[in-house]
């Protein structure tokens, strides 16, 4: 080699070594940095049964991408979600507070929103220590101010923004309600200036063809609450006009989800970020993809717990290709139990097979009983969860806490109430959860350890059987069930048991009237 040649290229090495380990050695102290704010990505999946996967013991239908979840995480077999149904559980897991205390229900499509803005939510939470935010898919918890109704055809606000959230595409409501087309931040996506859209659920508004007039037109008969405006050949309940360019197709909801999911992990593969992903599956009405029909032996809801499966396969394979998985908490659950006719009729129900949607237990969607809100949850955190079955009792409810905890957040007395740090239970098997828990329905429940009561209540029943063919619950006397010896909840012990049933009496009556730590 040249003399002359031999400390240049000395030089340039040296630098390129010393280059390589800076580089190495940054991104060392962003690794380490990420490791204190894991990427925290929540599945919400609509009207997911205990019963609906195979890890929890599905028959005709298999659903590999979440039992790979659970086979390196935790598998709870007593997780619940605070309310049986959607607006409810979804308001308590965003603000760590029962739904009953803003006396929630499930909203129209036009609804005012429900967390005001400055209330705390789980998004605001995390965006004092950096963290990116988006909410995407079904909402359902209103827009707007409530002072004036929602033009649709200019910016509406507040929504997601408002409360914490840096981007968000959603359905406003669920894809059974009316306005059908989607919202991405402020604005309705694809609306024409020339066709605006107008929403009612006061009266028919526009000449679109309507499912209760029109049944020839329908995919799916419909009952009388879901037979206004049709749209994609699926009659909604309410009506709309106009917006034809804006309408959206249930069978793209697959995609285009998992789409904007997968665009905000890449765009925040470097930043701690936290997405709620909405599912619409297997909300009605269900219209999968062509590509997942066919696919279990259970009809259309058996092909949409397939479709929800895949996506969350694509969401987790982008987590993985984008390496952050291993430093991604991901909290997969459901927003309440099942339900097989809803509003349409799909063939749910003679379609079942040997499929057991609530596994074990009694009722599901809209009930008291434990179905309503015993819900398949699994958590998988490769950098800190010590993988198992776990039999804790827990709550979506306590996810605020326990976040807020695990990166160091204070919490104000008044933030989040109901909310409790179980952050041990949701990373460890054999740790313990809640000693006590609420159930909500349209009656209050409360869980003492094995103990369950259920509070008075009438009006409901007829109506939960004859339309949903679910067993609500709702009696006009107490119910007190012993879920060691009776998991079904078909043996009252009230009378039996006066001690214990005054015992859970003041317990609820305590967290009824709770206003702060």
């Amino acid at each position: 080699m040249n003399i002359k040649m031999q400390k240049p290229l000395l030089a340039l090495i040296t630098g390129a070594i010393l280059s390589a380990c800076n580089t190495t050695t940054s991104e060392t102290m962003v690794s380490n940095q990420n490791a204190d704010k894991p990427n925290i990505v929540i599945f919400y999946v609509d009207d997911l049964g205990y019963g609906d996967l195979g890890v929890y013991g599905a028959k005709g239908v298999k659903t590999p991408n979440v039992d790979a979840l659970a086979a390196n995480g935790i598998r709870f077999t007593d997780s619940h979600s605070s309310a049986a149904t959607c607006t409810p559980s979804r308001y308590s897991l965003l603000t760590g507070e029962h739904a009953f205390r803003k006396k929630a229900k499930v909203l129209e499509g036009d609804a005012k929103m429900l967390i005001d803005p400055g209330q705390p939510t789980l998004a605001s939470l995390v965006k004092k220590v950096g963290y990116k935010t988006a909410v995407i898919g079904k909402w359902h918890l209103g827009l707007g101010d409530g002072i004036k109704p929602i033009d649709w055809n200019k910016d509406i606000k507040p929504g997601p923004l408002e409360i914490g959230f840096d981007y968000s595409f959603l359905l406003p409501a669920t894809g059974d309600r009316v306005p059908s087309v989607y919202l991405e931040n402020h604005t309705v996506q694809n609306l024409s200036v020339d066709d605006p859209l107008s929403v009612s659920y006061v009266k028919k508004i526009g000449n679109r063809p309507v499912g209760r007039e029109h049944p020839e037109l329908l995919r799916q008969p419909a009952d009388n609450q879901h037979a206004d405006t049709i749209v994609n050949g699926i009659s909604r309940i309410g009506y709309m006009q106009g917006g034809k360019s804006a309408e959206w197709k249930d069978e793209e909801f697959y995609s285009v989800f998992t789409n904007k999911a997968n665009t905000f992990i890449a765009d925040n593969k470097n930043n701690p970020f936290f997405l709620f992903f909405s599912f619409h599956d297997i909300h009605v009405p269900r219209l999968p993809n062509k590509r997942f029909q066919g696919k279990s032996s259970m009809g259309v809801r058996g092909d949409a717990i397939v479709q929800m499966d895949w996506i969350t396969g694509q969401v987790v394979n982008q987590l993985k290709e984008q390496g952050i998985l291993d430093n991604t908490l991901i909290i997969f659950t459901s927003d309440n139990g099942p339900v097989l006719t809803d509003g349409y009729d799909d063939e749910a129900i003679q379609l079942l097979g040997e499929h057991k949607p609530a596994g074990p237990f009694r009722g599901g969607k809209y009930s008291a009983y434990e179905a309503g809100t015993r819900m398949p949850t699994i958590v998988h955190y490769p950098n800190k969860v010590k993988p198992g079955v776990s039999d804790a009792l827990m709550s979506q409810i306590d996810v605020y806490a326990s976040v807020a905890n695990m990166l160091n957040i204070p919490m104000a007395d008044n933030e989040a109430i109901d909310s409790e740090i179980h952050t041990a239970a949701w990373l460890d098997h054999t740790q313990t959860g809640r000693t006590q828990l609420v159930e909500e329905s349209y009656t209050l429940s409360i869980r003492v350890g094995d103990w369950k009561y259920i509070t008075p209540s009438k009006g409901t029943n007829d109506w939960i059987r004859d339309n949903k063919n679910i067993e609500g619950g709702f009696q006009s006397s107490e119910q007190l069930y012993y879920l060691v010896d009776d998991m079904a909840e078909q043996h009252n012990l009230a009378n039996s048991n006066p001690e214990m049933l005054s015992k859970h009496k003041k317990i609820i009556e305590s967290v009824i009237n709770k206003t702060k730590r």
